[in-house]
């Protein structure tokens, strides 16, 4: 996107907060618009969106107009797709020399259910999401879902352009690294196990251990083996979790000795 157009719209979103941030002082739902301002870093127009990406199924309620179950989904559905083309346009634009694959790679470790679980934690959404499940927090993929409802409700609202000024001001240029993402290995496991394969070692998964934390939800330990040598234990909030944080601790093993090493990056 040209730098003039940037400009214009960084203008444009300083100049509508200063119009909307006088309008809002005297609105009945101020807490509501301050609270989303904090987050967005812009003024909801029509606020109902971003109420209704913050309610999950299981707290769903019944529109007054239409009988219809009102939850999150359908925002999050549209959130996915808009995130898609949101960050597909900015890694295009800031690796512009970077071939078809790498900006596919890239994306994908951005836009990964882990990776908005994390993002939507960091900005506080796990805090306002409405639901009746025990833990938000370690729920899977509630915490990204509701951010993607969030950019779902921002692009009814607001558009495209802000949907982008938001992803690049507000996630990507506080929270994640681009070029560090670039070179980080996301599917250890897979890596793993490319290895062993290429490479005729034996590796093995086993369940150490199944335990609940503080808030009751159920967390696993697993260890990796390769030729029945402990190389690694990791422990998540689910079998695959774990074992891909036991694949990461294997990994850094192999990488520290230089003959292992050399055959993990044999092509």
């Amino acid at each position: 996107m040209p730098v003039l157009f940037l400009r214009n719209i960084m203008i444009s979103v300083n100049w509508r907060n200063q119009i909307d941030k006088i309008r809002f002082l005297f609105n009945s739902k101020r807490e509501s618009y301050f609270l989303f301002y904090d987050i967005l870093g812009f003024f909801p127009h029509h606020i109902q969106y971003y109420e209704h990406a913050l309610l999950h199924k299981s707290i769903a309620v019944r529109s007054q107009k239409t009988g219809r179950l009102i939850n999150n989904e359908r925002l999050e559905f549209l959130g996915d797709a808009i995130l898609d083309a949101v960050v597909g346009d900015l890694v295009y634009s800031c690796f512009s020399h970077s071939h078809e694959g790498f900006l596919t790679n890239l994306r994908s470790k951005i836009v990964q259910r882990d990776s908005l679980n994390k993002l939507a934690v960091e900005i506080g959404l796990d805090k306002l999401i409405k639901c009746d499940l025990p833990s938000p927090t370690h729920n899977h993929s509630l915490c990204g879902n509701a951010l993607e409802a969030l950019i779902g409700a921002i692009y009814l609202d607001r558009g495209y352009s802000y949907c982008k000024w938001f992803f690049e001001n507000r996630i990507i240029n506080r929270y994640i690294d681009l070029e560090k993402l670039a070179r980080k290995e996301v599917n250890f496991k897979s890596k793993l196990v490319e290895w062993s394969q290429k490479n005729k070692i034996e590796v093995s998964f086993e369940l150490i251990e199944q335990f609940f934390d503080k808030h009751n939800n159920p967390m696993f330990q697993t260890e990796v083996l390769i030729s029945g040598i402990s190389c690694g234990y990791g422990v998540g909030y689910s079998k695959k979790e774990s074992q891909q944080k036991a694949s990461e601790m294997a990994i850094k093993k192999i990488r520290k000795n230089k003959e292992i090493d050399s055959l993990f990056f044999e092509k």
